[in-house]
């Protein structure tokens, strides 16, 4: 817990708001056709992945979704409050999706849902990005260097995102960054 309190951290202090990020979105005049979602654990902020995408590429999709995955303390959520969908303005959605902790979550089927709520995504042109963190030591690590070791051992055996989001094979684009614990 204590490893990815201090990883979450780290991430968080690179993080910028989403409401300036949009704010200036009109300035990237590139745009292309699809749909991209980007997963993320926090829905007030840029995904790193978003960042890195419009750094390398230079260019957004037509229509952006920022896609937050939560874990309810139920066993069970049902499908009628598994997905809300807020329109952003400028092709940006953010879905949030709840799930119980006894079910798996499935991205694109839950994704299937917001239909109803305005957003219609084809599977055949939608792009899913997953940022992939890469663990360093820092120079002055807030654990001692075994838990360092230890906690990145294990995430680097965790479950990659797109099998544990049942992500279509070819669709997903990962993106990846060093972050220093």
């Amino acid at each position: 817990r204590i490893g990815r309190r201090v990883h979450l951290e780290a991430m968080r202090d690179n993080a910028l708001a989403l409401d300036l990020f949009l704010e200036r979105a009109d300035k990237f005049s590139q745009r292309i056709a699809g749909t991209a979602v980007f997963l993320s654990p926090r829905s007030d902020v840029v995904p790193n992945p978003l960042l890195h995408s419009l750094k390398h590429y230079k260019v957004l999709h037509e229509r952006i979704v920022l896609c937050t995955v939560l874990v309810a303390d139920t066993p069970y959520v049902s499908k009628a409050k598994r997905i809300t969908v807020e329109k952003l303005g400028k092709g940006f959605f953010t879905v949030r999706i709840s799930y119980g902790f006894f079910e798996t979550p499935d991205i694109p089927e839950a994704l299937a849902l917001a239909r109803a709520q305005g957003l219609a995504l084809e599977q055949d042109a939608t792009t899913y990005f997953l940022g992939r963190e890469t663990l360093v030591p820092g120079e002055k690590p807030s654990m001692k260097s075994w838990r360092v070791s230890l906690y990145m051992w294990l995430a680097s055996n965790a479950l990659s995102p797109a099998r544990f989001y049942h992500l279509p094979p070819g669709r997903v684009v990962e993106l990846g960054t060093q972050v220093s614990i």
